[in-house]
């Protein structure tokens, strides 16, 4: 073989090493990207690359951002529309729509702005999504019937709605509308009382009545019992004293969050004596119409 032979056939066999190595480098870091974007959007077997599969989201929804966003009540599907629709006039009006069950003054929307479909309130927008959850007063799982059951039995001072009847059945439905599109079980952010505001403080009622003549009884009247625009925080036309709103810890948080409606203007400490003069008024008594426990008579301590 002359020497012009050699050199050609080194420089093919050269260039048949580049090119293998720059396929093997070009297929390596592709598959590294690929496994990249999988890691970034959790996609398995099944998924896609523009987000989480199904897989994944039963998995509990881990990342997922809920977005608040109640959809139009008349948007609800034909078949569960009437209920939707009464479950927000009971939420609105409840004296009238479930007067049966009430035994005060009060609305839930007293509580629940707009039916707890405004964020700057008790909002409801999610709850569907975060029962059956525990609950220490029931010291077992309980669902949104229980948990509407109690309001009524403790805020409304009234006697709880069976599960079967329409007043509970819409505003079940009503729950679960407004509560579309937000994923099962997430982390949801405007759900819920956080109080109390202030952990080491201890409330002054003197100073809480001086804040609620100069601030409070604008809307709820100098003695506390409601105007036409505001309810009463007190009396019988009030909540009991079994009632979560009858404690500092979430009368304060709703005070310092929410009060005046609209436009909340309190310090800390004054949210904190204003729920300390209100827990000291008189209310009416708890009266539980239905147990308030879950029976536990099944045990699965122990089992597979």
């Amino acid at each position: 073989m002359s020497i012009k032979q050699l050199l050609s056939a080194l420089c093919i066999t050269l260039c048949l090493c580049l090119g293998v190595g720059w396929v093997l480098v070009f297929f390596q870091s592709t598959a590294t990207v690929r496994y990249t974007l999988a890691e970034q959007h959790e996609i398995v077997p099944g998924g896609n690359e523009h987000g989480k599969d199904i897989a994944s989201q039963e998995s509990g929804n881990k990342g997922v951002q809920p977005v608040f966003n109640p959809p139009a009540l008349e948007d609800a599907p034909e078949g569960i529309r009437e209920a939707v629709l009464l479950g927000y006039k009971i939420m609105m009006d409840t004296p009238t729509y479930a007067g049966e069950y009430v035994g005060n003054e009060l609305s839930c929307r007293n509580c629940h702005f707009d039916a707890g479909r405004r964020r700057d309130t008790i909002s409801l927008v999610g709850v569907a999504a975060v029962y059956p959850r525990y609950r220490s007063r029931r010291e077992y799982s309980a669902d949104l019937t229980l948990r509407t059951q109690g309001c009524f039995e403790r805020s409304m001072n009234g006697t709880a709605p069976p599960a079967n009847s329409q007043v509970m059945q819409s505003l079940k439905a009503y729950y679960f509308w407004i509560s579309k599109n937000i994923p099962i079980y997430s982390d949801i952010p405007w759900l819920g009382l956080r109080g109390p505001v202030l952990n080491d403080y201890t409330p002054d009622p003197a100073k809480g009545r001086q804040v609620f003549q100069a601030v409070c009884s604008r809307c709820h009247g100098q003695d506390g019992t409601g105007t036409p625009i505001a309810p009463p925080l007190w009396g019988n036309g009030s909540f009991n004293d079994g009632a979560g709103m009858n404690t500092i810890k979430h009368f304060s948080d709703f005070s310092y969050r929410f009060m005046p409606k609209n436009g909340p203007m309190l310090s800390k400490e004054q949210a904190m004596d204003v729920a300390g003069y209100a827990q000291a008024q008189t209310r009416p008594h708890f009266v539980a119409s239905h147990p308030n426990r879950v029976e536990q008579v099944i045990s699965v301590k122990g089992e597979e």
